[in-house]
């Protein structure tokens, strides 16, 4: 029965996203059919000039899907490679160093896996990122694996992920925030206000939330708050699970070196979508970019879509068409679609890591000779 309503509710978040990316597309396609027929260049059948006006909402759609996907083959054909490759190669990037920011966090636990293990997990994250939902998705599968390393610290392990996890969004909403004043006459346009507004929102409660995962304080106020924790179900593990998220707070090191190596991962991002927006020949700054980006990829990696697709785009679209940046929907559409065939590459390359991976002694070993 829960397996059933699992799968029911997997398939329709599935369907959700895949319906936002449709309808995104197909106002792009019908778009692009209209600003011909304004430019007098959109023709019938018959090659008589159509009055937009005069068509119905039916051959209005017909009309974008018959010239909108020519154009968007079109603005994805005409990236420069070397732009693609330059990005792809950004990626690789990102996720060694989200390799060593994670490895941090084992190492707070006290669990010392070797860097290239890590790498390859991380690697085999990636893969399961690619259709598990949101854009962490791939973190359940990392969560996983990272607990069948060890067998004396398996809560400690799962929660270097959490810690690692956390540490990343709350890095990308600082980057965003930060961005905010430098990209203040962007806010003109309601769109973006509110993207904003929710983008330091979300920033105030993250820090919130690491202030208290990390350092607690709510037990210093309430004296009973162990004492009740513990009458909970299973509430020996739910004390344990929070006197390992303290221990990240103790190890002074590692907030400020993972949250460093977050700040780096923001702004190689960053550099990876100006890259190719380069390549489309998109005018558009670093610095408008760097507040689009952290706001699309934290709405993205809610759990809506598989790797959030239809939500990141449909943000690109809307965010990047706004009067005082003045992209044209399709390119921002072959922007954020490059971006995630980037993304996808690398997938690809974690799931031969995936099937290559092989179950090691690793801290198994490591605990059985302590």
């Amino acid at each position: 029965m829960k397996l059933a309503r699992d799968t029911w509710k997997t398939a329709f978040r599935v369907a959700i996203g895949l319906l936002l990316l449709l309808w995104i597309v197909h106002s792009i396609f019908v778009n692009e059919a209209r600003t011909l027929a304004r430019q007098g260049r959109l023709q019938d059948p018959a090659g008589q000039r159509v009055d937009w006006g005069g068509l119905s909402r039916w051959e209005q759609w017909r009309h974008g899907w018959r010239e909108g996907p020519p154009a968007l083959a079109a603005n994805l054909a005409s990236v420069d490679r070397r732009a693609f490759v330059g990005a792809l190669a950004l990626m690789g990037v990102m996720l060694y160093l989200g390799a060593a920011r994670w490895r941090l966090a084992l190492q707070a636990q006290g669990l010392e896996l070797p860097f290239r293990r890590v790498l390859h997990l991380t690697l085999v994250a990636q893969f399961f990122n690619a259709f598990l939902l949101g854009t962490v998705g791939g973190d359940v599968a990392k969560a996983y694996y990272a607990a069948r390393e060890t067998h004396h610290k398996k809560t400690e392990a799962v929660l270097t992920v959490f810690a690692d996890r956390v540490i990343g969004l709350w890095g990308m909403l600082l980057f965003g925030s930060v961005m905010v004043l430098p990209n203040w006459e962007l806010l003109t346009r309601p769109g973006l206000r509110t993207a904003a507004a929710l983008l330091l929102c979300m920033m105030a409660g993250a820090t919130l939330f690491t202030r208290l995962a990390f350092r607690g304080g709510v037990s210093q106020a309430w004296r009973g708050a162990h004492d009740w924790l513990r009458r909970l179900p299973r509430g020996a593990w739910l004390e344990q699970t929070l006197e390992s998220c303290r221990q990240f707070g103790r190890r002074g090191s590692f907030v400020p070196l993972s949250l460093g190596l977050s700040m780096l991962v923001n702004a190689i991002m960053v550099l990876q979508f100006h890259v190719l927006a380069q390549g489309l020949h998109l005018h558009v700054s670093f610095i408008a970019l760097a507040l689009v980006v952290p706001i699309v990829i934290c709405v993205a990696a809610l759990p809506i879509a598989p790797s959030g697709l239809g939500v990141r785009e449909n943000l690109f679209v809307q965010l990047l068409a706004a009067p005082v940046i003045g992209v044209h929907a399709t390119p921002a559409l072959s922007l954020s679609l490059l971006a995630y065939a980037a993304s996808l590459i690398w997938s690809l390359i974690g799931g031969l890591a995936y099937m290559t991976l092989k179950e090691r002694p690793g801290l198994k070993q490591l605990a059985a000779e302590e």
